[in-house]
C-alpha cells in the first residue's frame, strides 16, 4: 500500500466509521513504537511525523553516537552518524534520526502492530458509539428496526451508526414491529461495561411520555406548562399531573390541545393507550383527589406525614372507578402523587365481594421532578 491509498484508506475510515484520522494516526504512531521495540531489542524512541494534506508520513528511530557501539539497536558510531545524516558533523552523545522503512521490521512485530491497530479501531468505534448514545441520553429518537427475534420477541434497532436491544418487556403491549420499521424510541440510560457502551432503550417508560408531550406541545416545549410527574402501565394507562406557571394559560387544555389533538396524536403513537391529565396541587389533598380521577372524592384525610399515608373516601357507587381495573386506578395515582391512597366508601361498608383498598406507592416506579 502506498502512502496516498493508506491516507485515503483513513479518510473514508472517518467519514464510515466517524472516527478521527488523527485519531487513527496516533494508533499507527503506537503500532510501530511496539513493533520497533519489539524488532529493535526495546528501542522504542521514535519520531513519527505525517502530513495528509501531502499524503506523506515519516518515521525515523533514535540512537546515539558512541565512540564503540556496545549495542546496534540502540547507538552508532560517529562515522555511521555522519552517513545517514551528511549535513551535520556529529559528536559523541549526539543523538541521530534513522530512517525507518516500516516495511522491514519483520512478522512478529508488524502482527503485534496489526493487534494494536486493531485495538485503536474497536476503542475508537466504542467512543464514537458512546458519544452518541450520552448525546441522545433521555430523548427520543426515531430508529430502524433491524431485526426481530421470533423466539424473545427482542427487536434489534439502529440508532444512527450504532445498535440497540428493544426487550420485548420495554415494548408498548400493542406494538407489532417489523424489520425494516421507523420506530420512536426513548434513551433511557447508557452503560459501559467489557462488551462496550450499549443504550438502554423503551417505549414503555414514564420518560417516553413525558418526551412526546414536550414535542407536541409548545407551552410545555417554552416552560409555560410544567410536567410535574408521569405514572404509567405502558399500553394501558398512563397518569399525568402538569401545572402551568402563567395564570393565563390552562395546563390540562394546552396538552389537550384544539379538540383533542395534541393527546389524540400521542395516544395514536401509544396504540391506543389512556392518558389522564390532572392539574398538579402543592396541597396533597387537592392533589390526591385529583389522581383518582374519573372517580370522585369526597374528602382525603391524611393518616401519617411521615409515611405519606392517607385515607380517601368516595362515593359508594364510585368505589370500583376508584380502585379500577385490577387495582390499576389507584395503583398509578398512589405512584404519580407519592403517598399511600387507603380507598374507603363514604358509607364505610364494603360490597360482600371487595375488599379495602390500599395503594402503596414504591419510590423507584414513579417518576416525578417536583420542585
Amino acid at each position: 500500500m502506498t502512502n496516498k491509498e493508506l491516507f485515503e484508506a483513513l479518510r473514508m475510515f472517518e467519514k464510515e466509521k466517524d472516527i478521527p484520522m488523527d485519531y487513527m494516526l496516533q494508533q499507527i504512531q503506537k503500532a510501530i513504537e511496539i513493533a520497533c521495540k519489539s524488532y529493535y531489542g526495546g528501542n522504542e524512541n521514535v519520531i513519527f511525523k505525517a502530513d495528509p494534506e501531502k499524503n506523506s508520513f515519516d518515521v525515523k528511530l533514535v540512537k546515539t553516537v558512541v565512540d564503540e557501539v556496545m549495542d546496534p539497536n540502540f547507538e552508532v558510531t560517529v562515522e555511521e552518524a555522519e552517513q545517514i545524516n551528511k549535513r551535520k558533523k556529529f559528536e559523541i552523545g549526539d543523538e541521530v534520526e534513522v530512517p525507518l522503512d516500516p516495511k522491514r521490521l519483520g512478522r512478529i512485530a508488524v502482527s503485534s502492530a496489526r493487534n494494536v491497530i486493531r485495538q485503536g479501531i474497536r476503542a475508537g468505534e466504542k467512543g464514537v458509539s458512546l458519544i452518541e448514545f450520552q448525546s441522545k441520553l433521555g430523548e427520543i429518537v426515531t430508529a430502524t428496526v433491524e431485526r426481530i427475534d421470533m423466539k424473545t420477541g427482542v427487536a434489534t434497532i439502529r440508532i444512527g451508526k450504532s445498535t440497540a436491544m428493544l426487550p420485548k418487556t420495554e415494548q408498548v403491549g400493542v406494538d407489532n414491529l417489523r424489520e425494516g420499521d421507523m420506530v420512536k424510541v426513548y434513551i433511557a440510560d447508557v452503560k459501559d461495561n467489557e462488551r462496550g457502551p450499549h443504550a438502554i432503550i423503551s417505549r414503555s417508560h414514564p420518560g417516553f411520555v413525558r418526551r412526546l408531550f414536550e414535542k407536541e406541545v409548545p407551552e410545555i416545549f417554552d416552560g409555560i406548562v410544567e410536567i410535574k410527574a408521569v405514572s404509567r402501565e405502558a399500553g394501558s394507562r398512563t397518569k399525568m399531573a402538569v401545572v402551568s406557571n402563567n395564570p393565563d394559560i390552562d395546563a390540562i387544555g394546552a396538552c389537550i390541545g384544539p379538540k383533542g389533538a395534541r393527546v389524540n396524536a400521542i395516544v395514536s403513537e401509544l396504540g391506543g393507550e389512556k392518558i389522564d391529565i390532572i392539574e398538579y396541587n402543592d396541597d396533597p389533598q387537592k392533589y390526591i383527589s385529583a389522581a383518582l380521577s374519573p372517580a370522585t372524592v369526597v374528602k382525603v384525610d391524611i393518616t401519617d406525614e411521615e409515611t405519606k399515608s392517607c385515607k380517601a373516601t368516595v362515593p359508594d357507587d364510585q368505589l370500583s372507578l376508584a380502585i379500577g381495573n385490577k387495582g390499576q386506578n389507584a395503583r398509578l395515582a398512589a405512584r404519580l402523587t407519592g403517598w399511600r391512597i387507603d380507598i374507603r366508601p363514604e358509607s364505610g361498608f364494603y360490597g360482600e365481594d371487595e375488599e379495602e383498598a390500599e395503594a402503596e406507592q414504591p419510590a423507584e416506579e414513579a417518576e416525578q421532578t417536583e420542585e
